[in-house]
């Protein structure tokens, strides 16, 4: 019976460790998806996973860069906003038009009079120009291109987002990868010591409570296992979405967990580079023109407006025996909005506001920057530490789980003591881990505040 006991906990235990086939590293154009965004799969076998594929986080990074939505969107809108530059530009030359006329006069159906029907042509060509604006055009151009600055940083911005959103869930799925790994080997242990405990109760030295004890940490492993298998399934799943991966390519972790770098500079230097680099501050800066050159925009139209105009003038009637006539004409016109009942000013107190408001926002972006940059050095130091820490941890969990497990073999110590010396071991290398990848998270997030790099990554 309790060799039948063992036989279904083991059979359950390796059930739940499946080793998944894992495809050899294609290359990595092969995960783009569809161009076209607007299709969807609508058949159940489209979004059937058909592979894991390993990628390393600078593959990540750079099929993200490739790939990801929000990306695109910003690109799409600085796009837009060149356009709406040259729309700005435009005002700086004149509207040329040319409009032509062909006529056929004659006498109705009905009257009988014998006068023959009349061709003529009239053509006009004009320009038009804006001579003076009181300012209005050259705001124009000044706010589009301060809004094509905003567009061009937020594009930047976007990047390190980008960047540091995948790093992230690269290590959030390298974390889980870890603890189904760590689980697992806790399985194995759980299920030695239930060998044990079996083998010293057939024996006569064991007791029964010994194997119910093995038999609950059994199945507590197992179950610690399924939840593990499954975080890790999200967490592949969660990547590959910000990935923007085909429907039927899943992902898993090529890189081992180790450290991702070591940062150089200390603090005070690391702060003043974030203030320097982060394009945050200059949007603000950037938006703050747009409000002054809106604000000038609005107080234009009480200055006076000048324009110039100028047309050409071509008539000819058909055989009458008179040769073509023509025309021209200039004009200068000028015009002053006297009254507009406060319009204008009031336009330009809200643009004036909305510069006190980006103004403010500079301030309260900088001392968060300061606060990011501090907290992320802080963490990067601590978890430092804690992997030094975890390191030794380890290898104490492991001489002690070995002396456990020969007193109760000896029959001089308890099931209790196996198990306690298990669970520390356990919770020693997911603390390394942690420690590891808190520290990478920390450095990634000063990477993202400092706005460096390190090592390799694109």
């Amino acid at each position: 019976m309790l060799f039948k006991v063992h036989s279904t906990w083991l059979g359950i235990a390796f059930a739940l460790m499946p080793t998944l086939a894992i495809a050899a590293t294609p290359p990595i154009y092969n995960l783009n998806p569809n161009p076209n965004p607007l299709l969807f799969p609508t058949r159940p076998e489209e979004v059937k996973i058909q592979e894991n594929v390993p990628i390393t986080l600078s593959q990540a990074l750079e099929i993200a860069q490739r790939n990801n939505n929000e990306l695109q969107v910003v690109k799409l809108e600085l796009e837009r906003s060149r356009s709406a530059l040259k729309e700005a530009q435009a005002a700086l030359f004149p509207n040329i038009g040319v409009n032509g006329r062909i006529t056929n006069n004659g006498d109705g159906f009905i009257n009988n009079s014998s006068s023959s029907s009349s061709t003529s042509f009239n053509g006009q060509a004009q320009i038009n120009y804006d001579l003076y604006t009181s300012g209005n055009r050259q705001a124009s151009i000044r706010a589009a291109e301060e809004q094509l600055r905003i567009d061009e940083l937020e594009v930047e911005n976007r990047l390190l987002e980008i960047r540091l959103n995948v790093t992230t869930e690269y290590y959030d799925l390298q974390q889980a990868d870890e603890q189904v790994r760590i689980n697992r080997s806790s399985v194995e242990n759980s299920q030695a010591s239930l060998r044990d405990a079996q083998a010293l109760q057939l024996a006569g030295v064991g007791t029964k409570f010994d194997v119910l004890q093995a038999q609950v940490t059994l199945a507590n492993s197992v179950q610690n296992l399924t939840n593990a298998i499954s975080q890790q399934q999200i967490a592949r799943r969660q990547l590959a979405t910000r990935l923007s991966l085909p429907q039927s390519i899943n992902i898993t972790a090529a890189d081992p967990v180790e450290l991702a770098g070591l940062w150089q500079q200390p603090l005070e230097e690391t702060i003043i580079q974030a203030f320097q680099n982060r394009p945050e501050l200059q949007q603000f800066l950037a938006q703050r023109n747009i409000s002054e050159q809106q604000r000038r925009q609005a107080l234009s139209q009480l200055g006076p407006q000048i324009s110039v105009n100028a047309n050409y003038n071509l008539l000819d009637r058909y055989n009458d025996s008179v040769s073509i006539s023509d025309g021209y004409s200039l004009g200068l016109q000028a015009s002053l909005n006297l009254f507009d009942g406060g319009v204008a000013r009031a336009r330009a107190a809200q643009s004036k506001a909305n510069m006190a408001i980006a103004e403010t926002q500079f301030s309260n972006q900088r001392n968060q920057i300061r606060f990011d940059v501090e907290q992320y050095y802080l963490q990067l130091q601590s978890n430092l530490d804690n992997v030094q820490t975890s390191t030794v941890a380890i290898t104490q969990a492991k001489e002690a789980l070995s002396i456990a497990r020969l007193r109760f073999q000896a029959g001089v110590g308890t099931q209790t003591e196996v198990i306690s010396a298990e669970n520390d071991l356990t919770i020693s290398e997911g603390n390394r881990v942690t420690a590891i990848l808190n520290y990478n998270r920390a450095l990634a997030n000063l990477q993202r505040a400092s706005k460096q790099r390190i090592g390799n990554l694109p």
